[in-house]
């Protein structure tokens, strides 16, 4: 296939998107979409190359493979190997032992599985692993697999003009079953073959039904593309956890442009991005593990633009020092591919991957370390009996919410149909009612050893902060409609209801006052009030415990948010008849926070307690008296 120019413009186009995302996310917040321009392109290419090599009858499936391993696997490897080297500079032991296995994922093309079965990929902790950008080079080596193969078999039985129909009704059962998983599996659908071969396929019909249209219609289809993948890029109707459409906008924009075929455009055949577009591959392998690098040495400001030309500069090196370099390309029988020089880079940094660690010589380290895995393995158990945690069926969109749960008190478990019913099983002739997120499910099981013999439930769903702020869209809308029901239907009703507790990480004096907002414009009758700032305010570049690598240190500095803390606690203690308890004064003095105590961590990741550091609030909560249950 003759080299596009309108298609190499398209490449720097979506690895500049993705790349000013993760540096700077509020400048393009839809900038992650750009790898599904990369999907698109990817289709059509290969469907090209594939297709008219089965048309002339010289089509080779090893070749293919060969040539794809070529492009992809050198300058990959010569990353990999460049981690393994400075991590074993940098990185602890475990930290060391995760870069490896991640190494081994990438080289093999199963990183997106690994990552998967991980954490999503939006969490916060997916900026300690330096290669999970490679998740989208392992769907696209997934497919480079299986889509020759298809078409070569397909063409054997059937003739072109029905592979065509076939091939269109493929793309459309794709695009359904991603729709459907997108909804009930959302990090499977967004990390795994099957939800996403549907962007490939769509560049696949690109090549398979070409328009025949004018010059002058040419240009309207090219900047009608451009304006759907810029809208995708800078969405205007907010964000929410992966949004689909805007996959959808940039995926029908690239398909668009393609079709268009303007080389001579000035908007994508400009000298600028002819050039990024060449290096757009290596620039998109080196700028993660350089966004990577920056939170894990704690550098922002002017570092994020130094971060960006480093990648770029880094990107142009691999260009035309590794992704240049003519490897051999004809190959006869498998046997000759003993001789594939990206064959034997995969297996040898694969292995140093895999075997390869870093000595240390610090019992305590490791001990503290195995400590941390043992938290992450069983942190769940100790709270089974104590929450009663709302766990969604929400839709993308909130529209919708399971109305049956499973109730547990103490052991007892019993079956419900509506959160009204499960918080009066839980209560049962009194107790506290606490509405929170994740941080106030810690303070609900400190609460209760704190005071064994009241009764809590509690109305739970991560990321759900009581305050009208956070009701805009998803399941925090959810949230509240319920929120809103609970409180008409239930607590106005309860007069055995001894108090509601509101424990959230709050975040800015915006966040307080309109939670202090909400309060007002609720009527809550003689119900007592409590507040609980359950947010730690640690900066996870500083510290970050969840990656099992933590080093034994007996203070983290504050990055600067211990202000924000003691502020956040400063208005909300205003609040007259309203009792406030100070999660920050309980682990911190000043700038400094305490958390291991000897050898036991007293947090799971940056700001989750574990059991030891929820004994410790416990013992706060009771030293403050925090609640007149006696």
């Amino acid at each position: 296939m003759h080299f596009r120019k309108d298609i190499n413009g398209l490449r720097a186009i979506a690895v500049l998107a993705v790349v000013i995302f993760h540096f700077i996310p509020s400048l393009v917040p839809g900038g992650y979409a750009g790898v599904d321009v990369f999907f698109v392109i990817s289709g059509f290419l290969m469907t090209g190359i594939i297709v008219k090599g089965i048309e002339q009858n010289n089509f080779s499936i090893l070749n293919f493979y060969v040539a794809r391993a070529n492009r992809i696997i050198p300058a990959l490897a010569a990353l990999c190997l460049s981690l393994l080297i400075l991590g074993a500079i940098f990185l602890t032991p475990t930290e060391y032992l995760a870069l490896g296995k991640h190494v081994a994922g990438s080289l093999t093309f199963v990183s997106n599985i690994l990552y998967w079965q991980e954490s999503g990929y939006f969490e916060a902790l997916s900026q300690s692993k330096w290669l999970l950008h490679t998740w989208s080079l392992s769907v696209e080596w997934q497919f480079y697999i299986l889509f020759p193969a298809f078409l070569l078999i397909t063409s054997k039985i059937t003739t072109l003009p029905r592979l065509k129909i076939l091939f269109l009704m493929a793309t459309v059962l794709s695009v359904l079953g991603s729709i459907m998983a997108n909804y009930k599996w959302p990090n499977a659908s967004y990390y795994l073959l099957p939800t996403r071969a549907w962007e490939m396929l769509i560049g696949g019909l690109v090549y398979f039904y070409p328009l025949r249209i004018s010059q002058k219609s040419k240009q309207a289809l090219e900047y009608l593309g451009l304006i759907l993948i810029i809208a995708a890029f800078i969405p205007l109707f907010g964000l929410a956890y992966w949004p689909d459409y805007l996959i959808y906008m940039s995926v029908l924009g690239t398909a668009v442009i393609i079709q268009a075929n303007r080389s001579n455009s000035l908007l994508t055949g400009n000298l600028l991005f002819q050039k990024i577009g060449k290096w757009s591959y290596s620039i998109y392998l080196w700028h993660w593990p350089i966004v990577v690098a920056l939170s894990y040495f704690a550098l922002n400001g002017a570092a994020v633009y130094f971060g960006i030309a480093l990648s770029i500069f880094l990107g142009f090196l691999s260009y035309h020092l590794i992704e240049s370099y003519k490897f051999r390309r004809q190959f006869t029988n498998v046997r000759q591919c003993l001789t594939c020089k990206p064959l034997y880079m995969v297996v040898i940094i694969t292995a140093l991957g895999l075997f390869s660690k870093i000595e240390d010589d610090s019992a305590q380290k490791l001990e503290y370390v195995e400590n941390i895995k043992q938290l992450t393995v069983n942190r769940d158990t100790a709270e089974l009996h104590y929450k009663f945690r709302l766990t969604p069926a929400f839709t993308n969109n909130g529209e919708s919410y399971q109305t049956s749960f499973l109730c547990s008190l103490d052991g007892n478990k019993q079956t419900v149909e509506s959160a009204i019913d499960c918080l009066q099983f839980k209560l049962q002739d009194s107790g506290f009612l606490i509405l929170g997120d994740s941080h106030g499910r810690d303070f609900l099981h400190a609460v209760k050893l704190a005071y064994p013999e009241t009764n809590f439930a509690m109305l739970l769903q991560s990321a759900c902060v009581p305050a009208t702020y956070s009701r805009k869209t998803g399941a925090n809308k959810q949230c509240f409609e319920m929120l809103d029901e609970i409180i008409e239907q239930f607590v106005l009703k309860n007069h055995a209801l001894k108090g509601i507790i509101f424990a959230s990480a709050y975040g800015d004096d915006a966040g307080i006052e309109s939670l202090l907002n909400d309060i007002d414009n609720k009527v809550y009758g003689d119900v007592p009030l409590y507040l609980v700032n359950a947010g730690f305010a640690l900066d996870n570049t500083v510290v970050d415990l969840a990656s099992e690598a933590s080093v034994v240190k007996d203070v983290y500095k504050l990055a600067g948010n211990d202000q924000k803390a003691r502020t956040t606690n400063e208005l909300l203690s205003e609040i007259k008849g309203v009792k406030v308890f100070d999660k920050h004064a309980a682990f911190c003095k000043e700038d400094l926070c305490r958390l291991n105590d000897g050898l036991t961590p007293l947090v799971w990741d940056t700001a989750h307690l574990s059991q030891r550091g929820i004994d410790i609030m416990a013992a706060a909560i009771k030293e403050q008296n925090f609640l007149e249950t006696q």
